[in-house]
């Protein structure tokens, strides 16, 4: 596996300092999950982190920062269960991501049914706790999918985890990184070879450009 696209040094300080919503943590773990590269950059800010807090004068602790600071790693809100979340059996291999073919992050996590959004798409929501307006899910789409060129009202990052799609500016493989916002309008497409399967978090809606696309916006719900 060759990764190529990673997140940038800001979202990767972000994720290890914990100051990340849990939406966007779960895709940036995934993709440090697979990412050798990104693995030892975790190491060196955790270290980095480890220096500072040695070297700063010690204060007392707010009521419940442990249980807090717990529940962040965990991936849930202090006032829910601290068990990791096991995702749903699937129900047919034709149909279904089997849970234990997804990257670690991910199985933390209950996984509803898979649903076809238009465009020969399909989303499967991951049960992440909401933070604001990011929803989490995984996308699917077989070889030659096409996704209209559109714009995000909100920022959407994405790790790909089986397959590959490309758009008008780069390849995306197993384990890279995509992170763009309302300032980037583009397109994907799945490539040959089998079907993509990627995890995403979404601020926001998609907003599909041109003549076409706005007429199939009312079918195409992501």
């Amino acid at each position: 596996m060759t990764i190529t696209h990673h997140p940038s040094d800001e979202t990767l300080a972000a994720f290890a300092s914990g100051t990340l919503d849990a939406g966007r943590a779960v895709v940036v773990a995934t993709h440090v999950c697979l990412c050798p590269r990104c693995r030892h950059a975790m190491q060196a800010l955790e270290h980095i982190g480890g220096a500072l807090l040695e070297a700063a004068a010690p204060t007392a602790m707010s009521p419940g920062a442990l249980d807090r600071a717990v529940a962040q790693v965990a991936g849930v809100t202090p006032s829910e269960d601290l068990a990791p979340r096991v995702a749903t059996p699937a129900a047919s291999a034709s149909t279904e991501e089997p849970s234990d073919e997804l990257p670690s992050p991910l199985r933390h996590y209950a996984l509803g049914r898979w649903r076809r959004v238009g465009g020969g798409l399909l989303t499967r929501p991951v049960d992440v706790p909401h933070d604001g307006d990011v929803r989490v899910f995984l996308l699917k789409g077989g070889p030659g999918t096409r996704l209209l060129q559109h714009r995000h009202s909100g920022t959407e990052w994405t790790c790909v985890i089986h397959g590959a799609y490309r758009d008008e500016r780069r390849r995306y493989g197993p384990g890279d990184f995509d992170e763009v916002d309302e300032s980037i309008e583009h397109y994907q497409v799945v490539e040959d070879g089998g079907p993509c399967v990627a995890v995403v978090a979404m601020q926001g809606d998609i907003k599909l450009q041109g003549f076409i696309g706005r007429l199939l916006r009312p079918f195409i719900r992501i």
